[in-house]
C-alpha cells in the first residue's frame, strides 16, 4: 500500500459513493470494475465508515490491490488496482 498521497498513481476511473451506505458502495464498485481492465486504477470516495472494512475485504476476495486508503473528516478515499 502507498504511504503518501504524493506518490499515488494516476486513476483510470472514479466512483463517488458519498451519501450511500452498505451495501450500495460495494455493489456500485462491483458493477464499475466489470467495465475496467486488469491493472487499471479505480478511485473510490465514500462517506460510509463501513467501507473501511468492506473495501479491503472486497479487494482481497476478488484479487484486487488496495494501494491507498485514507480518511479525512468523515470522507474516505481508496485507490484500487484491478487484478
Amino acid at each position: 500500500m502507498v504511504d503518501s498521497a504524493d506518490s499515488l498513481p494516476p486513476t483510470d476511473a472514479r466512483l463517488d459513493t458519498t451519501g450511500l451506505y452498505c451495501p450500495e458502495p460495494i455493489m456500485l464498485m462491483h458493477n464499475r470494475v466489470r467495465d475496467m481492465r486488469p491493472g487499471e486504477v479505480l478511485e473510490v470516495v465514500a462517506s460510509d465508515p463501513a467501507t473501511t472494512r468492506d473495501i479491503p475485504k472486497f479487494c482481497s476476495f476478488l484479487g484486487h490491490e488496495l494501494i491507498y486508503q485514507h480518511e479525512d473528516d468523515g470522507r474516505y478515499r481508496y485507490l484500487i488496482r484491478l487484478g
